[in-house]
């Protein structure tokens, strides 16, 4: 196990240089001048501005210019803004905001999709069934600021239920709202996931050998049948884990939360390059640890999987 963890770390820095390479490059690459948007509408000081860009190193090549960010990166330094201020700083005081969310948004989709989707196969072909199946499509097919602003009319503003924007309430009356509508989409695509694997799973020999050993029910399902079920569903909920985080751009705009996702939002729309490119690697470093929890889960939901 400890080789494999080793082996698995080794192969993330190559991709963490490759994504926050290309990504680097495309935001680097975008027209404008961030040194004059500093200035705003007035024409900035040539002096000043000659001595900002060669601060940054905005003359020199690209190539030249990510080597100084990702040498910041491996030494825990995410970069400065253009005035001055370091992410870090901008890290520290959003990141938390984002995490409630993206774990209580973890939470209801995990426990409340697999509890549906154990009882859609259990009950297959019968209303359970039909209502998971039905409910899960319409939350599918209903987009997030949809979903958002027709739960903060009805449940915030008409019914006075929960909080509808901003943080001031606290964990957890200010995230439920919030968490609900982010975990919708992936907590419909769990149960219908969960659904399909247990259905799978419940017709396999080795759960029809069990019954005819005379298992009791409730150990055929929660032993044999559920935790072999929950491999695909773990998989998804360790991708979707990092996708919450950045996920959070449109529903921390919607709730007007401070966290990433409204930072990032706000940078992209100010030009504001080093705090986008900073933000997005803080993602990418969350997606990596996220696959690397999911491979070493897969040995603890199946016996038989092991890591040389």
């Amino acid at each position: 196990m400890g080789r494999f963890v080793v082996r698995r770390i080794l192969q993330a820095i190559p991709v963490l240089i490759g994504v926050t390479f290309l990504i680097f490059y495309l935001v680097f690459a975008l027209k404008g001048d961030p040194i004059q948007a500093l200035a705003g509408e007035k024409r900035a000081d040539p002096n000043v501005a000659a001595m900002l860009r060669e601060q940054y190193h905005l003359n020199d090549p690209k190539i030249v210019q990510y080597w100084h960010y990702i040498t910041g990166v491996f030494t825990g330094d995410l970069g400065t803004t253009y005035t001055g201020r370091p992410i870090s700083e901008i890290v520290s005081e959003r990141f938390p905001v984002t995490l409630k969310l993206a774990l209580t948004a973890f939470g209801i989709e995990a426990v409340l999709g697999i509890t549906a989707g154990i009882f859609a196969a259990l009950k297959r072909g019968k209303f359970v069934d039909n209502l998971v199946l039905i409910s899960t499509l319409l939350l599918i097919s209903i987009p997030v600021f949809v979903l958002g602003s027709v739960l903060q009319l009805e449940l915030g503003v008409k019914l006075g239920i929960t909080p509808v924007a901003g943080i001031d309430d606290g964990w957890p009356n200010s995230y439920i709202l919030p968490a609900v509508v982010l975990a919708s989409t992936s907590m419909a695509y769990i149960a219908r996931l969960t659904r399909a694997s247990m259905t799978e799973s419940i017709r396999a020999d080795y759960v029809r050998t069990a019954i005819a050993k005379g298992l009791p029910r409730r150990r055929v399902i929660g032993i044999h049948t559920l935790r072999n079920s929950l491999i695909p569903v773990v998989t998804f909920l360790g991708m979707d884990l990092g996708a919450l985080m950045g996920g959070a751009i449109i529903t921390e705009r919607l709730f007007n939360l401070p966290g990433i996702g409204g930072q990032l939002a706000k940078s992209v729309y100010l030009r504001e390059r080093p705090v986008v490119v900073g933000l997005v690697t803080l993602l990418v470093l969350i997606y990596l640890v996220a696959n690397l929890v999911v491979d070493l889960l897969y040995a603890v939901l199946d016996p038989r999987i092991r890591y040389e």
